[in-house]
């Protein structure tokens, strides 16, 4: 009862989105058919498959800083202002206003996340 031990590369595998982005039920699948050297994969959470994904395939992880991050905390400041200004406000229609912009300056940092 021999098993074959296979050599496979990285991009052997043709994944279509990268490994943060699949969800843990398409991990699982990945590793119980095209990597059975991971052992124990169906009880496995999300974050310890790419881990082991990674130390296989000798993937360092960079981290990644935003170049939007001072941007984006600069709108959290400015929404944090807002609300506090939101509450101290009694006409309703100035607090809709505020509560627009409030809206539309989340969707901006949500963005500008996305966008790295």
């Amino acid at each position: 009862m021999s098993e074959e031990v296979k050599e496979i590369a990285f991009d052997e595998l043709g994944l279509t989105k990268p490994l943060e982005k699949m969800t843990t039920k398409e991990l699982r699948a990945l590793c119980i058919e095209k990597l059975p050297m991971i052992v124990g994969a169906s009880g496995k959470s999300k974050e310890e498959l790419v881990a082991a994904i990674k130390d296989l395939f000798g993937i360092v992880e960079e981290q990644q800083t935003s170049p939007y991050k001072k941007q984006i905390s600069d709108i959290k400041r400015q929404i944090r202002t807002l609300r506090a200004d939101k509450d101290a406000q009694e006409n309703r229609t100035v607090r809709d206003r505020i509560r627009r912009k409030i809206n539309k300056l989340k969707k901006r940092t949500r963005q500008l996340a996305k966008a790295v």
